[in-house]
């Protein structure tokens, strides 16, 4: 196929296979010809406002076939598509908006309320909703009377094509520029490990803003595959969830850890035909291994793949876990890195690591962020320059994660440098902690945080969750870390509760076990 850009898959199969469904959502589809058309509609009515090429397009939407017509139209109109959040509060959208200098919006009247409580001072136009919102508007009827010919615009592959803020519940958020070059690289290499066709139907399980999202639309429509639309009510409950894969026929699935493990506990597995589902990829957070035991016996005819890889340079390393699961309380490896990438630990002299010594992980990738949206000490803080070739640097990724190569040529993760704290004059891995409360029959899942104490140390504490009909008591689970954990590294206390709280992305959210924990103490 021809095409460095993004949106070019579409376009090829929209002449290949243009009846072929593109997008699926609750029973319905939109195929690859409507797909292109629609796109190329809304790319005529963002050029028709004033989009140039590489203005900023927020798209603050819910799942939906909007959504996806809205990124590739702003993709086909030259434009950088920013996801935001359709959960975040309008404090943070407006920083965003801001900080991106975003004065497009697509957006729905479901979102009304927070569009207007936004606060900027530049211009801002809305698409998607009615005159009720404060700011110009345009409906999607309108856009929908719009030509349906490509519009023509002049690209080269290094322009951006996304820029993706973290999506942390605190702290200022960061914008990583990523180009069409570097995304086509990413939408290759996951279409490739999991030999990808048109037959197969992938659930786009995550939400926009998290970079698992990439892969789903990406890599599926670079195939002249199906994307199975997953709404956000579906994704909070397991059993709709599980339900939704056996009716799409969904065949590969790529999601974090936590999802999986409520697959296993309330999803359930055993009353549902997931014969379809042939591939299950998984990252962002650690699996322990007596939990992916479990999913990996209800699902044995899917292959599983742990997949590593921050937000600024994706899926850069990756294991294929083999059956049966080696018996081993160990972290799963992540790999080795993945096609057109390239990996060195350093210790904190920025000097190479040998084989068994641990150190921080740096990448290099063809899919690597151009860098953070105007945040340049951050740019010279995130990148380790090497001698390359003449007078042009090798570029890395300092990534923050602590890493050891072992014989086999593996890799392992041991743990975020900023997670490795000090207390009373010891050094402590919250997340070893993590893995080893995980380890304990019963647990679902578990988090380390630290407070301050008053002896202007760090005190460590901790908070589990059970599976449905565990017996476990907080004195089994001390007991437990006493017996595997140095004495300074067992926490304080541990809190049996019913639910972890989690980000947007289904990631564990510390800071506020740390509020809560405070709020608690008060």
């Amino acid at each position: 196929m021809k095409g460095f850009l993004i949106h070019s898959p579409l376009e090829y199969y929209a002449e290949k296979t243009p009846d072929h469904a593109a997008i699926s959502l609750n029973g319905e589809s939109i195929s690859y010809a409507e797909l292109n058309n629609r796109s190329n509609q809304f790319a005529n009515a963002l050029i028709d406002i004033g989009v140039k090429p590489q203005d900023r397009v927020g798209l603050f939407i819910h799942k939906s076939f909007e959504l996806v017509i809205a990124m590739y139209g702003t993709l086909k109109a030259g434009g950088i598509f920013v996801p935001l959040d359709p959960f975040m509060p309008a404090d943070r959208l407006s920083f965003i908006i801001k900080d991106c200098e975003i004065n497009v919006l697509a957006s729905s009247e479901l979102l009304l309320t927070t569009i207007n409580n936004i606060n900027t001072n530049s211009s801002l136009s809305i698409i998607g909703t009615n005159n009720k919102a404060k700011f110009n508007s345009l409906e999607w009827d309108k856009i929908n009377t719009y030509p349906t010919e490509k519009p023509p615009v002049v690209f080269i592959d290094q322009f951006l094509g996304y820029i993706m803020y973290t999506s942390g519940s605190t702290g200022v958020p960061k914008g990583m520029m990523h180009t069409h070059s570097g995304s086509i690289c990413y939408a290759n290499w996951g279409a490739a490990h999991v030999s990808m066709t048109a037959n197969d139907r992938v659930a786009s399980h995550a939400p926009l803003h998290f970079d698992l999202s990439i892969f789903d639309f990406f890599s599926t429509l670079r195939t002249g595959a199906t994307v199975v639309l997953v709404p956000e009510a579906v994704t909070k409950f397991p059993a709709s969830w599980t339900k939704l894969i056996e009716d799409e026929r969904v065949s590969v699935v790529f999601t974090v850890p936590y999802t999986l493990i409520t697959m296993v506990e309330q999803g359930a597995i055993q009353e549902r035909n997931l014969t379809s589902l042939r591939w299950i990829l998984f990252g962002g957070e650690p699996y322990p291994r007596v939990k992916l035991r479990e999913i990996m016996a209800l699902l044995p005819n899917a292959q599983f793949t742990n997949v590593y890889g921050p937000a600024e340079a994706p899926s850069c390393t990756c294991y294929d876990i083999p059956r049966p699961l080696p018996e081993s309380d160990e972290p799963l490896p992540i790999g080795t890195v993945s096609l057109n990438s390239e990996d060195l630990i350093i210790n904190s002299n920025n000097e190479d690591c040998a084989i068994n010594e641990p150190g921080e992980l740096c990448i290099r990738s063809s899919t690597l962020t151009r860098g953070y949206w105007n945040q340049s000490e951050l740019n010279e803080k995130a990148f380790l320059y090497r001698k390359g070739f003449g007078p042009f640097p090798t570029v890395y990724y300092r990534t923050g994660d602590r890493v050891v190569r072992h014989e086999d040529g593996l890799l392992r993760f041991l743990g975020r440098i900023d997670r490795m704290i000090k207390t009373r004059g010891h050094r402590v891995e919250l997340d070893e902690v993590e893995a080893v409360i995980g380890s304990f029959s019963g647990v679902m899942e578990a988090a380390a945080f630290v407070v301050p104490d008053q002896h202007d140390s760090q005190s460590i504490f901790a908070a589990a969750t059970l599976t449905e009909g565990a017996s476990v008591t907080k004195a089994n689970l001390l007991n437990h870390m006493r017996a595997k954990l140095p004495p300074y590294a067992v926490p304080l206390d541990i809190d049996i509760v019913e639910n972890l709280p989690h980000t947007s992305t289904g990631k564990v959210d510390r800071n506020k076990l740390v509020d809560n924990w405070l709020n608690k103490s008060e």
